[in-house]
């Protein structure tokens, strides 16, 4: 594994956090009616969980299986994470 290849990592781990953290205050804000909430946005928040998870472990297994690096399968296992966060925060930003 090449340092790049880390640093990459690294950055995607970063701007997953962050992302988060927006999605999360935005959540938080919603909730104590601070910002307009769409109708069952908290059980939104809940039932996606489970297949995002379930999404993020298959793409690592797969990648695993390939015979994939551990960068590559560490982004394999990110990336429909950061694209489901990415997917909210546009959402919640509207």
């Amino acid at each position: 594994m090449n340092p790049f290849a880390i640093f990459a990592m690294q950055s995607q781990l970063a701007s997953l956090a962050f992302e988060t953290q927006i999605v999360m205050s935005l959540r938080i804000l919603a909730m104590a009616g601070a910002l307009p909430a769409r109708p069952g946005e908290n059980n939104r928040m809940v039932a996606e969980k489970g297949p995002a998870m379930v999404k993020a472990f298959s793409a690592g297994t797969q990648a695993m299986m390939l015979g994939k690096s551990p960068d590559q399968v560490m982004n394999a296992s990110l990336a429909p994470l950061a694209r489901k966060v990415r997917q909210n925060r546009k959402r919640l930003m509207k």
